[in-house]
C-alpha cells in the first residue's frame, strides 16, 4: 500500500529510533552525610598512623587509599554516590586502616579474643583454636569484605554510567570484584619486587601459603556474591510484604 503521507523524512524516520534508556537518576545523599563518611575515615587512618610496627608497608598501605578518597572527594558534585555506597565505602576502608597498622599478617585479633575470653572467665579461649586455623586470618576476611562491602558501590556506578540493572549490574559488578582483586594482587607482587626483602615479605603477608594470592582473589568473589544474593533475597521478601499489604 502507497504511503499517503509521501516518503518519510530522514528526521522523522529518527525520531522513530529508539533512545536509548537514560541514566539512573543521582540519589539525594547530603553533603553532611558525605562529610560525616569523609571525617570518619580521616579519623580511623589517622589514629591507625600513629606508631605503627611497619612504618614503610602503612605507607605502602594507603597509597591507594589516598587516591580513592581524593577521587571520591573530586566527583562528590557531579556523581554522588548513595547514603548506602558512602557508609560500605566507610565500613571497608576502616578495616583496611586497621590492616594498614598492623600489616594484615600480624592484626592481633586472637590475643583480643583471648582478652575477651578472660572477661567471662575464659582465660584460656582463643578465636584460631576455636577456628582451626593455623595463620593470622585478617587478611583474607578484609578480602571477603571487599567483596561484601564494595559489590554494591561497583553495582551502582554500572548502574548509573551503563544504564544497565537486574541481573546484567550484579553480573557486571561481580567480575569487577574480581578484576580488580587480580589487578591488586599483581601490584602486590610488583611492589614487593621493587621494595626490600623485609618490606616486601610484610607487604604481601603470605604466611607462607604458595596460594595466598588465589585464595584472597576467591574470597572476594565469594563475598560479592553473596552480597548481591543476599540483596536480592531481601528485595524479593521486602516485595512480597509489600504487595500482601496492598
Amino acid at each position: 500500500m502507497k504511503d499517503i503521507h509521501g516518503p518519510i523524512a530522514p528526521a522523522a524516520a529518527a525520531s522513530r529510533v529508539q533512545a536509548p534508556p537514560p541514566l539512573e537518576s543521582p540519589p539525594q545523599t547530603s553533603i553532611r552525610f558525605a562529610l560525616t563518611m569523609l571525617i570518619v575515615v580521616l579519623i580511623g587512618v589517622g589514629l591507625s598512623a600513629i606508631n605503627p610496627p611497619h612504618p614503610a608497608d602503612f605507607a605502602i598501605e594507603h597509597i591507594l587509599t589516598a587516591i580513592f578518597v581524593i577521587v571520591l572527594v573530586a566527583t562528590w558534585k557531579i556523581f554522588p554516590l548513595s547514603r548506602r555506597s558512602y557508609a560500605l565505602i566507610t565500613a571497608f576502608l576502616l578495616l583496611h586502616a586497621l590492616g594498614s597498622h598492623y600489616t594484615y599478617s600480624e592484626v592481633p585479633y586472637d590475643a583480643w579474643s583471648t582478652r575477651i575470653g578472660a572477661w567471662f572467665g575464659a582465660a584460656e579461649f582463643s578465636l584460631d583454636r576455636l577456628l582451626g586455623f593455623e595463620r593470622n586470618q585478617f587478611d583474607r576476611l578484609v578480602h571477603f569484605a571487599f567483596g561484601v562491602l564494595l559489590v554494591h558501590p561497583i553495582r551502582e556506578l554500572f548502574a548509573r554510567l551503563n544504564a544497565i540493572s537486574g541481573a546484567w549490574a550484579s553480573f557486571s559488578a561481580i567480575n569487577a570484584v574480581l578484576a580488580y582483586s587480580l589487578v591488586y594482587e599483581c601490584l602486590e607482587w610488583g611492589v614487593a619486587l621493587i621494595m626490600s626483602e623485609g618490606v616486601g615479605q610484610s607487604y604481601l603477608g603470605t604466611q607462607g601459603d604458595v596460594w595466598d594470592a588465589q585464595k584472597d582473589m576467591a574470597l572476594a568473589g565469594v563475598g560479592a556474591v553473596m552480597a548481591i544474593g543476599f540483596g536480592w533475597v531481601t528485595a524479593r521478601f521486602i516485595t512480597r510484604k509489600s504487595y500482601r499489604k496492598s
